[in-house]
């Protein structure tokens, strides 16, 4: 779609269609009742203008062939001059209203260089030619062609700002499939590193309890006590997985009460002790990144969880040199890797929570990522006020 049709849609046009009708139809009368010999040329010159309009009112095709509105300006301004030319003292109303509706058709439709064009040629003719509404035209015709530049910049104005938001929200558009297809990709990993992994465990153990009833009866039901608490667990694993792909609730909340809710579900989940501790000057309700804060809180814990055998967890929020730092530590089997790697060493060698690297990368955040292998590991994350 043309930019200036967004601007002026198809019921504008016909409104300036009918103007014009309106505008050549009075111009037709005032040709044709004028005393003396009128030359041909002017009638046939406002009845083609006439005849334009009306088509243009009931059909569309007369603005796919003139698409720069080239032949309506030379139209309008043509109609224009003929009214001030054939027109007497008495008919200055008409001239008048020939004018207006000029500039607001050239003003709403062109450019503000068609505008300043079209208001020089007009004044030029006014002082050329000797008629009695010349001189009274010329300062209106100067207000109207000062008004015509303003409307035409400020059109261009709106225009270029409805570009850039167009562009802009393309660009949100294509922002927003990545991060879902990206959030698509992440539950699918712990879907499968998670719950999926301990339902095939639990399809194994089934057939060997069915083995074992076959062999020794005793045997098999211990198996099958043993399956039982499998089953638990894998039953609180997938409500918490459930728990995680709810979104996160801060509005109303405030950060601090949902990081202790995340770190106190975690808690009664794993069954992993686990302490939180916030320095009151770090929180504020009004941190624009409270939602992924908590989130980037959850998929640490929950990596605590999954992979490192951990005893104990540790959060920590503070304010430190305007940025809000997070750490998560944990005593568990820590990473393959020891010593401490920054977010650009991690995301070279491909090392580390690849999820979180990316929400920390996403808020211009830094990370640094401490491992000490049998030990346990630190996670310190520093996000910008």
């Amino acid at each position: 779609m043309v930019a200036d049709q967004i601007v002026l849609p198809y019921l504008w046009r016909r409104y300036l269609s009918f103007m014009r009708a309106l505008v050549g139809s009075a111009c037709l009368w005032v040709v044709l009742a004028s005393s003396g010999t009128t030359p041909a040329t002017w009638i046939l010159l406002a009845s083609t203008l006439v005849v334009y309009s009306l088509v243009s009112i009931f059909w569309r095709w007369p603005e796919r062939v003139d698409r720069y509105g080239i032949l309506q300006l030379c139209l309008d301004l043509s109609t224009f001059l003929l009214c001030v030319a054939l027109g007497d003292a008495t008919s200055f109303w008409l001239s008048l209203l020939a004018a207006f509706y000029l500039f607001v058709a050239i003003s709403t439709l062109q450019d503000w260089r068609e505008v300043l064009l079209t208001t020089v040629l007009s004044l030029a003719f006014l002082i050329s030619i000797q008629s009695p509404n010349a001189e009274r035209l010329q300062p209106m015709l100067l207000v109207l062609g000062m008004f015509g530049c303003i409307v035409a910049l400020q059109k261009q104005s709106i225009l270029a700002r409805l570009s850039a938001a167009s562009r802009q929200a393309v660009h949100y558009r294509m922002e927003s499939q990545l991060a879902r297809e990206a959030e698509r990709e992440r539950i699918a990993a712990d879907f499968h590193d998670g719950p999926l992994q301990g339902f095939i465990s639990v399809q194994m153990r089934l057939e060997i309890v069915r083995k074992m009833l076959e062999r020794n009866h005793e045997t098999g039901m211990e198996e099958l006590r043993q399956l039982r608490e499998v089953c638990n667990s894998q039953v609180t694993e997938v409500r918490t997985f459930v728990r995680n792909m709810r979104p996160v609730e801060v509005d109303g909340a405030g950060l601090a009460t949902a990081l202790r809710a995340t770190v106190g579900f975690f808690q009664k989940d794993s069954g992993i002790p686990a302490t939180f501790q916030v320095d009151p000057g770090a929180m504020h309700d009004d941190i624009e990144a409270s939602t992924d804060i908590v989130q980037i809180v959850r998929e640490s814990l929950n990596n605590v969880w999954k992979h490192s055998g951990a005893s104990r967890v540790a959060v920590s929020v503070a304010r430190r040199n305007g940025a809000l730092q997070i750490d998560v530590e944990d005593d568990g089997t820590g990473f393959a890797f020891a010593g401490a790697f920054d977010l650009d060493e991690l995301e070279l060698l491909g090392m580390g929570p690849q999820s979180i690297q990316r929400r920390v990368r996403s808020l211009d955040g830094s990370l640094v990522l401490t491992s000490r292998p049998g030990q346990g590991s630190q996670l310190r994350i520093a996000l910008p006020l």
